[in-house]
């Protein structure tokens, strides 16, 4: 059996993904970061989706609060709400966490090295998503070059490999997918606010909306609006 470790952030995207990690049969370690977030309500998704799978769960802590240019790591930016996804410009929105998934991928691929495993699955999407430059294809081809020269497995000739299952689907597939595996989609929380339902106006709610929409289902959480 493949040992693999999956980056679990207790959304849409990343449930999809380790659901099929899990489905290929791979030992799975799921790992997800409290890195100073808005909120809490991911992680309590994270740590649900990983009880409902049995995977191990690895949380590991990262103040990136000194990040202050992202409203996920700044309380004093507000989260931009917009009426639908067809808002969503191609500029990098103030979401971004500089560097996020370099540092992520990064921890990762210790704890990969550490435990014996071969692969990395991240739930990053290229199509319908916010423009975060560290969610293109080029940047995982990227990473993986950096893994094959800067690591002990990758000297050695057996770099970790980053799978990254969904990257070209659109949101809609990714639902689809999703529903296909069994994946817990009702354990998923993807808003960037963190109120007591999905806020429905952030990017995140709206390209998952978007998703639920036009895979014809409905979303199985609760919004405050649905667009």
């Amino acid at each position: 059996m493949v040992k693999a470790v999956a980056l679990l952030s207790g959304g849409l995207d990343s449930t999809v993904t380790l659901a099929r990690a899990v489905k290929a049969g791979d030992d799975v370690t799921a790992l997800s970061f409290r890195y100073g977030q808005r909120h809490q309500k991911e992680l309590d998704s994270a740590r649900k989706v990983a009880e409902h799978y049995g995977t191990k769960h690895v949380i590991v802590d990262l103040d990136l609060s000194s990040f202050t240019s992202s409203a996920l790591t700044s309380k004093e930016l507000p989260v931009p709400e917009r009426k639908d996804a067809s808002q969503i410009g191609e500029d990098i929105p103030v979401t971004y966490v500089p560097s996020r998934n370099i540092i992520f991928l990064s921890v990762a691929s210790g704890l990969a090295e550490t435990i014996g495993a071969d692969r990395i699955y991240i739930g990053a999407n290229a199509l319908d998503y916010s423009g975060y430059p560290d969610c293109r294809p080029e940047f995982f081809q990227a990473f993986e070059k950096v893994l094959a020269v800067g690591t002990k497995r990758g000297v050695e000739g057996r770099p970790v490999r980053v799978v990254t299952p969904i990257l070209r689907l659109t949101k809609a597939e990714i639902v689809k997918l999703g529903v296909e595996l069994d994946a817990p989609l009702e354990l998923t929380w993807s808003c960037y606010v963190g109120g007591a339902k999905a806020c429905g106006r952030c990017d995140s709610c709206l390209l998952r909306l978007k998703g639920f929409r036009e895979a014809g289902l409905k979303d199985p959480i609760e919004y405050e609006v649905r667009q």
